[in-house]
């Protein structure tokens, strides 16, 4: 009986400080996680879909199509199979104090992100018991600070994870305007940013940190201009928001370029001088294509992006009407 997840391949990078698998799924897809080890965390990134449809055009994963959902064990699978070669005794079930991290033999996991393969809200019922998992006592016990859901921006699910599940949570914004987000993130078609902006409000008062992190991927020439950061500063003014500023990670066929350094310091500068507090990703794993983007699994486009979408609008149906 094969396995849930299979580990196919292991890849290390930034000195053994970054590490991608390889899993196989019981019908054949593929689909990749990544840990990161810090000082005083380790962080892993897991997919919830193999491929993903949203299709934004910086993104490797979305070039790949998409192939299925994962079901909640695989998406929780991901977390216990690294959990378990992290610890030393693979035994024992240790948990971390929120400050004693710096202190923790055998790095077990401290913090879950779900910014790898997939859009996490459009497979949102496996991933709600995944998270649920993630946050009992009984389970992992992890806290909802140290839990992050990302995503594109389907509206009306986030509404329901604000009452269902509210996790930390990570928007995909890259653009400053609808014209240029339409381009970059085709949801955007389907939830525009006044919609986009007024959901996050609307999460802030369930959310466990105080304020939103809105990803911005920095694309040489394209939303890296100084009257982007003077479009954001408006887009953002009263909402309490941290802005995640993220190298961009070139891959065949995008037709994109990564911002350069002085850029992005200048435009971060901009943001910083407006009071916006904003931070520049490290970029990690490039050389493995385990960061941020390049998450591309040799998945199968079963479903036209289309059909997807009408999918996507059954969804949110039957949520509204819950």
């Amino acid at each position: 009986t094969p396995k849930l997840i299979n580990e196919l391949k292991v890849q290390k990078a930034d000195g053994g400080n970054t590490v991608k698998t390889l899993w196989k799924l019981h019908d054949g897809f593929l689909i990749e996680s990544v840990l990161m080890h810090y000082p005083n965390r380790t962080t892993i990134c897991i997919s919830s879909q193999a491929g993903c449809a949203v299709n934004c055009r910086f993104c490797s994963t979305g070039h790949q199509g998409f192939a299925r959902n994962l079901t909640p064990a695989e998406i929780i699978g991901q977390l216990w199979f690294a959990e378990h070669h992290l610890r030393e005794d693979p035994l024992a079930i240790r948990r971390l104090d929120e400050d004693c991290a710096e202190q923790t033999q055998g790095r077990v996991i401290t913090n879950v992100v779900m910014m790898g393969m997939g859009e996490p809200l459009l497979n949102y019922d496996a991933v709600l018991i995944a998270l649920r998992l993630m946050l009992d006592d009984h389970a992992y016990g992890l806290s909802r600070r140290r839990v992050t859901v990302s995503t594109s921006g389907v509206v009306p699910i986030m509404d329901r994870l604000a009452q269902d599940c509210p996790v930390a949570l990570a928007v995909s914004l890259h653009a400053p305007n609808d014209a240029l987000r339409d381009e970059l993130v085709p949801l955007n078609q389907k939830y525009p940013l006044k919609e986009l902006i007024a959901a996050c409000d609307r999460y802030l008062p369930f959310a466990p940190r105080d304020f939103i992190t809105f990803e911005y991927c920095m694309l040489d020439g394209v939303n890296d201009q100084d009257q982007h950061a003077k479009e954001l500063i408006r887009l953002l003014k009263g909402l309490r928001c941290k802005l995640n500023l993220i190298p961009f990670n070139p891959f065949p066929a995008s037709g994109l370029k990564r911002s350069p350094a002085e850029r992005v310091k200048q435009f971060a500068q901009i943001l910083q001088d407006a009071d916006l507090v904003t931070t520049v990703r490290k970029t990690r794993g490039d050389d493995i294509a385990a960061a941020c983007g390049q998450l591309a699994g040799d998945v199968i486009d079963r479903t036209r992006r289309a059909e997807r979408m009408q999918a996507l609008d059954e969804q949110v149906i039957q949520f509204q009407g819950r």
